[in-house]
């Protein structure tokens, strides 16, 4: 019987070679590559490839120690890998910032919000919302000069220039439009800039040079400002300034804003002049302001962190394209559009023989007066103007134009289309003149003249496209026209044109609808104020009395007018003498 107490010395012990082999399957990869992971007393190769035997390498199975002889062993059936996931078209064309938000970048953000939320009045116009856009765009430049040099932002990439210049204009369009705001005190026509200024903004700040990334820009950004969150969260602080913590930062700012409002609030009770002067920098601190300006808050500085998102790492928009359209035979696009040109042409005739024979030739051939033929007449013509352009832009995407005969009809049959939509258009618009000379100036009178001009503006470039073939610059030159033509209606100040083109017809006729004038806003005073009384009383009367007092957010150029011109006694003519009396 052996000895339990003689061990060879070539063999150690089974315990500690247990042990070690363990720790090895636990350890994974060494110095020496990956080692063996053993289960059950089975030797397993790692995943993905051959277990490789040195010569005299030992290994512990079923509770004996076992040499295997040098060389590869056969692994196992390798785990089938599921492939990866390919990337979708928003991830590719959108895949966001690589690193976190500069802290910098956040700051000014988070002051910009704050100066809008405190400015900005949502009632009226004002001055606040100028100094909001203003704000906003010196935020967002730090994160547009830092952002990720990508291949399609780099300053060297072809085209970079021509862009940088597009958003340029399109921050430039932003301001213009919103500082309307300031300007004219109608609050119907700063909607509109607002609407206009939401989409130059989209454009500034995403970009898209086609409809469709035109489009595109439109669904990213209400994603913005949530996909921004994850990103902000790793780009804040852990320490402030001189390595003092968030909490620390905090306690200053408390102390700060603590200090200021204890001496202010002395300071204004030992000081009437002071003390209004705070009135006016100050907002009023109520309950209800309190929520307003927390959603104001909220609404712009989410606004600002997608922005600030968005111009880190640019979408790339500029190559987003329908998809090609597969083209008709000849015949089957160039008869219909042949025989439209033909009523076209005969509707033209028409309009020119109305034009020439004058209000006698209406009255003898319809049987109406010449205001009635116009009113009948307009807005179907605008509806005409409208569904062209749709025509003009089927026959571009389905007109076959390979050959040369095909690129010759389709610029005859399109450019003759477009010339005598421009009759159309002028036509249209000499029909608004009669109509308003012979029933009076509106609003919706002069938005919709407006929109006709700016139609006829589109046909000339559509003519332009036809000829070239080419209308890769068209949808951004629509939008720029179309921003144009609303910069264009707040010079003109209409409301106040509308006031005087109807106390004009007033002197003429002896006819004026005075509570639709007193509707109007405070910038259509100065026309107002020409009417004798009592109707210049009773057209003030409603205007005097909705005219609001202004802070600083609220100040207003149109409004400040009004006041300075209205005077202390505002409108003189009391309630009494204006009951009844809607025109004269």
């Amino acid at each position: 019987m052996p000895d339990k107490s003689d061990k060879s010395p070539d063999i150690p012990d089974r315990k500690s070679t247990i042990e070690r082999e363990d720790a090895r399957a636990h350890d994974g990869d060494g110095a020496d590559g990956p080692k063996p992971a053993q289960s059950g007393g089975q030797v397993t190769a790692p995943a993905g490839g051959q277990i490789t035997i040195r010569a005299g390498e030992q290994f512990a199975a079923g509770g004996q120690l076992a040499s295997l002889p040098a060389g590869p062993v056969p692994s196992g059936p390798k785990r089938a890998e599921l492939p990866p996931r390919p990337p979708s078209l928003w991830e590719r064309r959108w895949p966001g910032p690589i690193r976190a938000a500069r802290p910098m970048v956040l700051g000014t953000v988070a002051a910009a919000a704050v100066v809008a939320a405190s400015t900005v009045p949502l009632d009226r116009p004002g001055l606040g919302w100028l100094v909001a856009v203003l704000a906003a765009v010196a935020a967002l430049v730090p994160a547009a000069t830092g952002r990720r040099q990508a291949a399609s932002t780099r300053p060297d990439a072809p085209g970079a220039a021509g862009r940088a210049a597009e958003r340029l204009v399109w921050v430039v369009a932003t301001v213009a439009l919103v500082s309307v705001g300031y300007v004219r005190a109608a609050g119907w026509l700063f909607v509109l800039c607002l609407l206009a200024a939401v989409i130059t903004g989209t454009l500034a700040v995403a970009g898209g040079r086609t409809p469709l990334g035109m489009l595109t820009a439109a669904t990213i950004i209400p994603a913005a400002p949530f996909r921004a969150l994850p990103w902000a969260a790793r780009g804040l602080p852990r320490t402030g300034p001189g390595g003092a913590t968030i909490g620390r930062s905090l306690a200053t700012v408390a102390a700060t804003v603590g200090l200021l409002l204890v001496f202010g609030l002395l300071f204004s009770s030992a000081d009437a002049i002071f003390a209004d002067l705070l009135a006016g920098l100050l907002p009023e601190v109520s309950a209800g302001s309190t929520i307003g300006w927390a959603f104001r808050l909220t609404l712009f500085g989410g606004g600002l962190l997608g922005g600030a998102y968005l111009l880190a790492a640019p979408a790339d928009l500029d190559g987003l394209r329908a998809a090609p359209a597969r083209p008709v035979r000849r015949l089957e696009w160039a008869v219909p559009l042949a025989l439209l040109d033909a009523l076209f042409a005969a509707f033209v005739l028409v309009q020119l023989t109305v034009l020439f024979g004058g209000p006698a030739h209406v009255l003898r051939t319809a049987g109406l007066s010449y205001a009635q033929y116009a009113r009948g007449g307009f807005w179907q013509l605008l509806a005409v103007s409208a569904l062209t352009l749709l025509v003009i832009a089927g026959a571009a995407r389905w007109a076959p134009r390979d050959t040369r005969a095909d690129r010759l009809l389709f610029r005859v049959l399109v450019g003759t289309l477009t010339v005598l939509s421009l009759v159309v258009v002028a036509s249209a618009l000499y029909r608004m003149q009669v109509y308003a000379d012979a029933y009076g100036a509106t609003r919706l009178r002069l938005v919709v003249a407006t929109v006709e001009l700016w139609l006829g503006v589109l046909f000339v470039l559509v003519g332009i496209a036809a000829v070239r073939l080419r209308a890769g610059w068209l949808p951004r030159l629509a939008v720029g026209t179309a921003v144009l033509a609303l910069l264009g209606l707040a010079a003109v100040n209409p409301d106040r044109l509308i006031a005087e083109h109807n106390v004009d017809r007033y002197r003429q006729t002896g006819v004026i609808d005075v509570e639709y004038l007193s509707r109007l806003s405070a910038d259509a005073v100065p026309a107002l104020d020409r009417l004798p009384e009592p109707m210049r009383s009773c057209a003030l009367r409603d205007i005097a009395a909705a005219l609001p007092s202004d802070r600083l957010g609220t100040t207003n150029l149109g409004r400040a007018a009004a006041r300075d011109l209205l005077g202390p006694e505002r409108a003189g003519e009391s309630s009494a003498n204006c009951l009844g009396r809607r025109s004269w």
